[in-house]
């Protein structure tokens, strides 16, 4: 086997470039310095402030923007510093480089965290152990001011290395006119330093009473804010598993033929049409049809469905299945970004980056939040020093500083995405991609479904449902010489006749004296027996006795199938049913959507017996039939005016616009790529027990943002009067600032540990 250089390559992938097609204009980049939710809006206003932006989105809970537009990389990046953070452009990478250089900064910033952590409590331990067993920090000697001197200073140092973060974050932001949890952060523990600096130098100036020193409330807070956020960097990883796992599923290298030699290459120089060969236990590299060979593939990761599925030549292969048991060579036809793996990648991306209306409104919160928290924190102060018992200044700084640490909003902040990211995981774990976050949110509260039925309910493909014999005939041979006679005619019907012989392994003779009779069926000679298969007119015209087999064809005609009369030398010899019979999950999964409150509502084109035939078989009582293609979008639009939150379900061009008119369309992944592009939410197994899936991976997702955010935001709402002392005159109680930043640093963790919960969600056992 031969090698070529990954020069050659690179300048043969440069050369056919045009074959793979444009990329999108699409930049990623690393955000630093986002603390909570407020800086997702200044971040996006920032960059599409930019010229040639035409949208930006940023991913809280990955620390990551995605930018559409055609704009240099290096504007983007100054303008994320002008609004006060850093960023860092990752264009250029593939998706498995991306995520490797995520994992790899994600790990180098949790073992910095860790280090400062460690430092500061190093520090605030030993302190707040010395103040409950040894009593109050307070200053009243010369050797007690310059013990306290010694402590104040470790404290500074303890604020430039494991706090610096914070000042500097603060300081941006109040350069750019705005506020976020690094300016709560950096006033509550620099209030505190500062207020006990001035009690070591001035205690004069201080009454007796309040000369206490918080040193150990300023290296507490700052250690345990940077064990929160280490803890919560941890967590997040784990929400990122569906990408890591998807691009798990990418092949690294093709072994492609060229020039007669099979050559092992990276994916990304794949061209289009390479034969590609695929050996056993291997998998697919790109998408392609198989031109040699015959194998089983194993396309759990596309469908869901664990059995394999024969190939052979002629059918499709897509990138990231498993290949099992043959060699196969196919032609690849999708590649690099066009294939059906790296749409599913990019589209699993996209709705994690979605906000859905619910995840908008925590982020307008967040933004008006830390302003009116800093107000708040003033006028606590403020009342202490006019109304408060002394010591009024210790009081002052004790409830100011406390309110500024408790309110930090980052728990706020990550209650949505860290949801909607576990969330479209799963759903894309079970076959069900979801396009965006307003989908994920509104597939909850659907109450009608439409499906069309063609493809939808059924398969979609005319099959041999059954053969009804007349005395002295035999099954197989009635299909073995009526497939024969199929052979030579061109009629949608006659492929399901040849297929069905085929699957039986029936040995299908040759035809003679063919000849197709419109608009009533075929004849022939097949073993030198002369041989007619068609409609009630052609036996008729023949002069062929079908009266004893007429009331059969009509209770066939009643159970939606197509009756075809077969006549073997003049003599009527079976019956034969056609039909596009029901998927085999069908009749479960729409009793799943109606037990769970949808109304459920069968629309097609087809005549109104064969549609009230198939209703009745799933168990449909309100179906539309004979529904032309362009009145499907009228249909829903009525079900809107009712009142009712439509879904609509198709898998065809015709269904395109009724997908763009319902509240969430749903494609099955098996249909066209016109359906699954108009729609919001792609069913890759083919199955309507995605419908199921999608509505309960939505409701648990919805639930667990609502969990996240009454718990965030309550805590917040609940702690702020707490913190400010508005029960010491009940109870004399007062918050401590120490306890204040430990609860809010878990209070992140919280979240994210609650968002992870869903991991755990099944959807259905079906």
């Amino acid at each position: 086997m031969d090698h070529v250089s990954h020069e050659q390559l690179a300048n043969s992938h440069c050369e056919n470039h045009d074959n793979v097609g444009s990329d999108k204009p699409i930049q990623e980049l690393l955000i630093e310095g986002a603390g909570c939710a407020s800086c997702v809006g200044k971040i996006e206003a920032a960059l599409k402030s930019v010229p040639g932006v035409l949208d930006a989105s940023m991913n809280f809970a990955q620390r990551t923007v995605t930018v559409t537009g055609a704009v240099e990389s290096d504007l983007l990046l100054k303008a994320i510093e002008h609004a006060g953070y850093e960023a860092t452009s990752r264009e250029s990478s593939t998706e498995d480089e991306l995520l490797d250089e995520k994992e790899a900064a994600d790990l180098v910033y949790y073992k910095r965290l860790m280090r400062e952590m460690a430092i500061a409590l190093m520090l605030g331990v030993p302190l707040m152990a010395y103040g409950l067993v040894v009593g109050e920090m307070s200053v009243s000697t010369t050797t007690e001011r310059i013990s306290w001197l010694v402590v104040g200073l470790l404290t500074a140092g303890v604020m430039f290395i494991s706090g610096k973060h914070f000042y500097i974050g603060a300081w941006k932001s109040f350069w750019n006119h705005s506020a976020n949890m690094d300016t709560l952060i950096a006033l509550g523990t620099g209030a505190a330093w500062l207020y006990s600096m001035v009690v070591v130098f001035a205690p004069s100036v201080i009454p007796d009473m309040a000369r206490h020193v918080y040193f150990e409330a300023t290296a507490m807070i700052i250690g345990l804010i940077d064990l929160g956020l280490a803890l919560e960097l941890k967590a997040r990883g784990r929400t990122s598993q569906a990408i890591k796992r998807l691009v798990g599923l990418q092949a690294k290298t093709a072994r492609v033929i060229r020039d007669d030699k099979e050559i092992d290459i990276p994916i990304e120089y794949v061209l289009l049409d390479d034969e590609v060969r695929v050996r056993p236990g291997e998998k697919i590299p790109v998408d392609g049809i198989i031109t040699k060979g015959h194998s089983t593939v194993d396309e759990s990761m596309l469908t869901g469905e664990p059995m394999p599925v024969e190939k052979s030549v002629g059918d499709e292969l897509v990138a990231g299945t498993l290949n099992k048991s043959g060699s196969v060579i196919f032609v690849a036809k999708k590649v690099g970004k066009d294939t059906a793996l790296a749409q599913i990648i990019n589209m699993v991306k996209r709705a994690q980056n979605s906000k859905p209306p619910i995840g908008r409104l925590a982020d307008v919160i967040s933004a008006y939040f830390v302003p009116v928290v800093m107000i708040i924190a003033i006028v606590s102060a403020l009342v202490w020093l006019n109304f408060g018992p002394d010591p009024v200044v210790a009081f002052a700084i004790v409830s100011a500083t406390t309110v500024l640490i408790i309110a930090c909003p980052c728990a706020l902040g990550l209650a949505t995405p860290m949801s909607v990211m576990v969330g479209v995981g799963k759903a894309a774990e079970a076959g069900v991609l979801i396009r965006n976050g307003e989908a994920l949110q509104t597939a909850s509260k659907i109450t009608a479904m439409i499906l069309d039925k063609t493809g939808t309910i059924t398969l979609g493909a005319p099959k041999v449902t059954e053969i009804h014999v007349m005395q002295g005939g035999n099954e197989s041979e009635i299909l073995r010489l009526a497939a024969a006679l199929e052979q030579g005619s061109e009629h949608p019907l006659a492929q399901s006749i040849v297929e069905s012989a085929t699957e039986r392994e029936l040995a299908i003779p040759l035809v003679s004296d063919f000849k197709a009779i419109a608009g009533h069926g075929v004849e022939g000679v097949v073993e030198h027996r002369r041989l007619l298969f068609g409609n009630e007119k052609l036996m008729r015209e023949h002069g062929i006795n079908i009266e004893d087999a007429i009331s059969v064809a009509q209770t066939m005609a009643s159970q939606a199938k197509t009756p075809m009369y077969f006549a073997i030398e003049g003599v009527l010899a079976a019956i034969v049913a056609v039909s596009d019979p029901i998927k085999s999950d069908s009749i479960e999964a729409i009793k799943r959507l109606q037990g769970n409150g949808v109304r459920v509502v069968m629309l097609t084109g087809d005549n109104r017996e064969t549609a009230k035939a198939v209703a009745e078989k799933v168990g449909i009582t309100e179906f539309f039939a004979e529904v032309l293609p362009e009145d499907k979008s009228n249909k829903v639009a009525e079900l809107q005016k009712m009142g009712d939150i439509v879904g609509m379900t198709g898998d065809g061009i015709n269904d395109a616009p009724a997908l763009a008119m319902a509240d969430v369309g749903f494609a099955i992944g098996t249909g066209t790529d016109v359906a699954i592009e108009s729609a919001d939410i792609t069913l890759m197994r083919g199955s309507l027990h995605g419908l199921a899936d999608a509505i309960a991976v939505s409701k648990a997702t919805l639930r667990n943002i609502r969990q996240n955010l009454f718990g965030a935001f309550m805590y917040n709402v609940a702690g702020i009067p707490f913190a400010a002392g508005i029960f010491y005159p009940l109870f004399g109680v007062l918050l401590n600032p120490v306890i204040a930043g430990a609860a809010m640093a878990f209070s992140s963790v919280t979240v994210v540990t609650n968002a992870n919960r869903l991991r755990l969600f099944k959807a259905g056992d079906h």
